[in-house]
């Protein structure tokens, strides 16, 4: 048995491996689009969870500092910023499978993100629920921080063992420390996931974008991304019909489905939704994220739909526990123009990538739409070649 100076000297080991992590400078990579810059190192990993969440300190009880509660993976956050500061909160997932929420924060939204001391401990008003993950944050004009997230529990209709139901939860906060619990989303469909609050009122109301599903997996008759006003958070249901806005099309990437990711962020051309896609490939499902537009004064509204993906998985991004998959719920627009996009790679951990408003319009609404059909599709890239060559041969 490892005597205590062998204890000690492996919680210091540990400790300067992890202070080493978490201060490590990140810097761009080499990738280049013109749209936006991603960074060489993920902002969270599984590495950055805490170790005092993992491992029991007490040598009496575990002389060999083994992982008592170990950490899978660091993904999917939303994100904020309060007081000139960044903030995720990440869903963890522990190696039992479980996810939790936590919080990271960092001066410059790049790098030197560290977890706060304990996770969110949410209040316990839904005892069926076994699950929950993929909050999204929205800081709404009526004032609060609200988070709304997938709120997972067991089929109980169903035999099979892996049937589960998924609602909306919502809390709300203003410090991202004290949450009060709120019931979750009603609407007709049997199922939500990937639902986001709207920023500001909508008639007098509170907006949801949601993505009804027949079950959890498929969505079934689910026709996108939908667009639903609620009376009273207090009594969340949406009173509306959901209105498609972005819906699902054949031969595209939202084929087999899609759904809202990070809250929209207002510019004076629109809102801009960065959101993901689904379609179905011989290796599996293939997650992207993408963009779309909605009007200023009426958010159900589509006006623009760049064609194709934004981001999508590559190199290391495409290895982990859910492979050949990118996914976003958070962003960070920031007072002087610059955005920030928190995205995971394959259920995995974080990335940012780094834009501005203005590149991000330009993108928005000069790409050209999806022409849906290939000989539609190589016209557009005829336009684009022969205006190219006519340029350079100036």
């Amino acid at each position: 048995m490892p005597t205590i100076e062998e204890f000690n000297a492996r919680i210091a080991e540990e400790t300067a491996k992890y202070e080493a992590l978490i201060t490590r400078k990140n810097e761009k990579s080499d990738y280049y689009n013109g749209i936006y810059d991603q960074y060489k190192y993920p902002v969270l990993t599984a590495a950055h969870a805490p170790l005092i969440w993992k491992y029991d300190f007490n040598y009496e009880t575990n002389p060999y500092f083994m992982e008592r509660l170990g950490i899978n993976a660091a993904l999917n956050s939303g994100a904020i910023e309060l007081n000139g500061k960044f903030y995720l909160v990440v869903r963890v997932e522990g190696n039992d499978r479980k996810s939790f929420f936590a919080v990271a924060e960092s001066d410059n939204g790049i790098d030197n993100f560290r977890f706060w001391d304990f996770p969110v401990l949410l209040p316990d008003t839904q005892p069926e629920e076994t699950n929950v993950y993929d909050m999204r944050l929205t800081k709404h004009e009526d004032g609060w921080i609200y988070g709304v997230f997938c709120s997972e529990s067991k089929d109980t209709e169903s035999s099979d063992l892996s049937a589960a139901v998924a609602q909306a939860g919502i809390v709300r906060t203003k410090d991202l420390k004290t949450w009060e619990r709120l019931p979750n989303l009603k609407s007709k469909s049997p199922q939500q996931r990937n639902v986001v609050l709207h920023p500001e009122f909508v008639d007098g109301k509170y907006a949801f974008y949601t993505r009804p599903q027949d079950d959890f997996i498929q969505t079934g008759s689910g026709g996108g991304v939908c667009f639903g006003l609620c009376e009273d958070i207090n009594n969340p249901v949406i009173c509306t019909e959901e209105v498609v806005i972005s819906p699902r099309i054949y031969h595209t990437l939202t084929e087999v489905k899609n759904g809202a990711g990070a809250v929209p962020i207002k510019t004076p051309k629109g809102w801009i939704h960065i959101a993901h896609g689904v379609r179905n490939t011989a290796a599996g499902l293939r997650y992207v994220i993408y963009v779309f537009a909605t009007d200023l004064n009426e958010p159900s509204k589509l006006i623009a739909s760049p064609s194709g993906l934004f981001i999508a998985p590559h190199g290391d991004e495409r290895v982990g526990d859910v492979s050949n998959v990118v996914f976003t719920n958070g962003a960070i627009a920031r007072e002087n123009g610059d955005v920030y996009i928190y995205y995971a790679s394959s259920d995995t951990r974080m990335h940012v990538a780094t834009t501005t408003i203005e590149k991000l319009m330009d993108y928005t609404f000069n790409t050209p739409s999806d022409a849906l059909r290939s000989v539609d599709c190589v016209k557009q890239r005829y336009e684009l070649i022969e205006k190219n060559l006519q340029i350079l041969k100036k």
